[in-house]
């Protein structure tokens, strides 16, 4: 386990010192994990969850379409005229991401909204670098809100038998998705303040024109069929990613008949972040790698040991914990991880378990906008600035990343500890 733990550390270190080398890095100690046995030969493919990749690829085939049509441009020069500076754009795209996210996966929300904010951001000849970031953030936040907005949530609904009405009044009081959203209106000062500078005034005029609304609908398709398809319980495993999949190869087929020609198959394969979708390859490795070197058992263990029987103090521990931890850590095997946990120690110390699942929602959801590399939005939208030629240091993405999250946290977690505690 020791070993495992070490390796993990220097991967990140790693990860964080060298962002143009990060594939590389985690492939690297994938490789490492599975050559020294942590990670067992036959758990290699089972790793990887196929489901993002495939609705990684799928959505990166869409949004390029989506691109094509030139809606996006269009989007942006609507937004503009409708905000009076660069500093509301930002804040608006961010609330509009993060709205979205509480209906559909954190990581396509990102692809989705991303081409608004790099349009936006080409027209105002202003560095997109930390307007993609606080759109990825924000869509990290509010999937936390709703039972189909984040696995994370999904677990939590099955392990506690919340229905989706459940996330919003749940026993005759305000549910997890109140301290979300009050930690979401609590970062729109946060970003405010942030882009303070960006006061430049806005004086847009819609010129761009759009001929093509089929992939516009395709976006939309996708959108509401994830929404559908998270109503069903038991559904195959894959069924995001083929979504996705399925929407791209609807869109390249009806490209290539409009155009009379083969040449969109390359551009969307192009359109693929492969560095992106390698990286996680490799993250998803490692990541089981630890579990099954006991790491996580061992965090979760020490959680029983130094929480006691103060109910506030383990709350606290949970949601803070939760958020260091996640900062590093996929957060999904450690929620997946952490649910039996919870329950255990709400019944050995005789209280109601509510408050504890919340605190770990809360703490494990946020915690991945702490680092560049902690939640698989995040890592998209780096991806796509890399694509369009941007380098993006862990110093970008700290100086909004660490006080959003912060104040995110904090707002969650009081609300959650005044309405359940």
């Amino acid at each position: 386990m020791v070993l495992a733990l070490v390796l993990f550390v220097v991967m990140y270190t790693f990860l964080l010192a060298l962002p143009e080398k990060r594939p590389y890095v985690a492939l690297i100690a994938a490789g490492v994990f599975i050559l020294l046995g942590i990670l067992p030969l036959g758990n290699v493919i089972g790793a990887v969850d196929w489901n993002i990749i495939l609705m990684l690829a799928g959505t990166m085939m869409v949004v390029q379409l989506f691109i094509e049509s030139q809606m996006p441009a269009l989007m942006a020069e609507g937004l503009l005229k409708a905000v009076p500076n660069i500093q509301w754009a930002v804040v608006v795209l961010s609330i509009f991401s993060g709205v979205i996210s509480a209906f559909v996966d954190n990581v396509a929300t990102v692809l989705m909204v991303a081409p608004v904010g790099l349009a936006v951001s080409k027209k105002l000849k202003t560095n997109p670098i930390p307007v993609l970031i606080a759109i990825a953030v924000s869509s990290n936040l509010q999937g936390a809100a709703t039972l189909v907005g984040d696995t994370t949530s999904i677990l939590l609904g099955g392990y506690a038998n919340m229905s989706f009405n459940d996330f919003f009044v749940f026993m005759g009081k305000p549910s997890i998705a109140l301290s979300v959203e009050i930690g979401a209106a609590m970062t729109i000062p946060v970003l405010l303040f942030l882009f303070r500078k960006s006061k430049d005034p806005i004086h847009e005029e819609i010129t761009t024109k759009v001929t093509d609304f089929v992939p516009s609908l395709l976006m939309i398709g996708v959108i509401a069929t994830l929404i559908i398809a998270s109503q069903f319980e038991n559904k195959p495993q894959l069924t995001n990613g083929l979504i996705c999949m399925s929407y791209a190869l609807i869109g390249i087929i009806y490209r290539a008949i409009r155009e009379k020609s083969t040449d969109v198959v390359k551009r969307a394969i192009q359109a693929i972040d492969f560095n992106t979708l390698f990286l996680l390859i490799g993250l998803f490795m490692v990541i089981s790698g630890i579990t099954e070197a006991g790491v996580i058992d061992a965090i979760a263990e020490l959680f029983v040991k130094l929480g006691g029987s103060s109910v506030f103090v383990m709350y606290t521990m949970i949601v803070f914990v939760s958020v260091i931890i996640s900062a590093f850590v996929d957060n999904i095997p450690y929620v997946a991880t952490m649910l039996p946990v919870v329950q255990g120690i709400a019944n050995s110390i005789g209280v109601e378990p509510y408050v504890l699942y919340f605190g770990l929602l809360i703490g494990a959801t946020l915690g991945g906008n702490l680092t560049p590399v902690g939640a698989s939005a995040n890592i998209a939208a780096i991806g796509i600035l890399n694509k369009e030629g941007y380098k993006v240091s862990s110093k970008d993405f700290f100086r909004i990343g660490i006080p959003f999250t912060l104040i995110a946290v904090f707002s969650g977690y009081i609300v959650t500890w005044l309405i359940w505690g």
